[in-house]
Formats: structure tokens, sequence, C-alpha cells
């Protein structure tokens, strides 16, 4: 006694004759980064570092108290604290997005 697979399914046994369905995901479980509160946040401190940094001077005789290498290494800061920040939004979602095709 031998059957024969009408729909030609060769090794694709799931016991009924329903067609077999896959669901795929559509997107994340996090927003891109650039689509964030916080991106915009790190975008108006780092203008206002840098800005700063520009309008402190050394005018009437004082020194340069802000100068450009502090203010950069406050970007550098800024930006570490922001890749953190996203690091911990991403490792709090429960599944990675994978598309495999």
């Amino acid at each position: 006694m031998s059957t024969v697979n009408p729909a030609g399914n060769a090794g694709l046994n799931t016991g009924t004759d329903a067609p077999v369905h896959h669901t795929r995901r559509l997107s994340t479980e996090t927003k891109a980064a650039f689509k964030t509160s916080e991106f915009f946040a790190y975008l108006a401190a780092v203008v206002a570092v840098l800005i700063a940094s520009m309008v402190v001077g050394d005018d009437d005789g004082h020194a340069d108290y802000f100068r450009a290498d502090k203010a950069w290494l406050y970007v550098v800061v800024l930006s570490v604290g922001y890749m953190i920040s996203r690091g911990l939004a991403k490792s709090g979602s429960r599944d990675p997005y994978d598309e495999s095709r």
C-alpha cells in the first residue's frame, strides 16, 4: 500500500492536507535609533556643548575655561552614554529581528 502526495510536497508531512504557513516578522520590537526622543536629546546636548565651547572664550584677559579639547571630550562622553542607552534598549527586546530567506 503506497500513498501518493498530490501536492507534490515530498518530505513535508504535516498529517493534514492543509497548507503549511510560516509567520514572518516584519518589524523589530525597538524603534530605529533616529526615531527615538533620546536621539534628539543627544543631538541637542552635543550642539549645546559645542556652542558653549565656542561662546566661552578668553575675552577681557581671562583664560579660556572651556577649550575645544574639553568640549570634544564631553561630546565623546555623551556619545558613549547614548550608545550604552541604545544597547540597553536593544537588549531589553525579547528576540532579535532575523529575516532568513
